[in-house]
């Protein structure tokens, strides 16, 4: 199995996490569109504990309280690393800051039901108006 590599904008923090993510989504919940201040968040979810930082540890900025939900950000940046979802033991990271290309695609979209109204998905991805089931 490969090791990944990923980072912020700045080059402050660094992770790395295996290729093997359980799925990659597009949500556009109004948290995630705020998180990232884009239409969605492209992640990509694996078992918590199979990501970990290289360097910049000490830089980081959680949102929310470890170990809880919460969302992981390059302190120095602001760069939306990824989150952890302590309720499912999943953590979600944001595609978007993957160095290295993952086997995994975007398979579906979830939170259709509150999309922001200025985006029009013109993909055939299957769409949820909320969480699949």
């Amino acid at each position: 199995m490969s090791t990944l590599r990923g980072g912020c904008l700045c080059g402050a923090v660094g992770y790395e996490v295996e290729d093997a993510f359980a799925a990659a989504f597009y949500c556009h919940c109004s948290c995630c569109r705020r998180a990232t201040g884009s239409a969605f968040k492209p992640m990509a979810a694996i078992k918590t504990g199979r990501l970990r930082l290289t360097y910049g540890a000490e830089l980081v900025l959680y949102y929310g309280t470890p170990p809880r939900n919460h969302d992981v950000h390059c302190g120095t940046c602001g760069s939306f690393l990824y989150s952890v979802i302590a309720d499912n033991g999943n953590t979600h990271v944001a595609m978007g800051t993957l160095i290295d290309a993952p086997t995994v695609r975007p398979s579906f979209h979830m939170f259709v039901g509150s999309k922001a109204p200025w985006y029009e998905i013109t993909d055939s991805l299957p769409q949820f108006e909320g969480m699949p089931e």
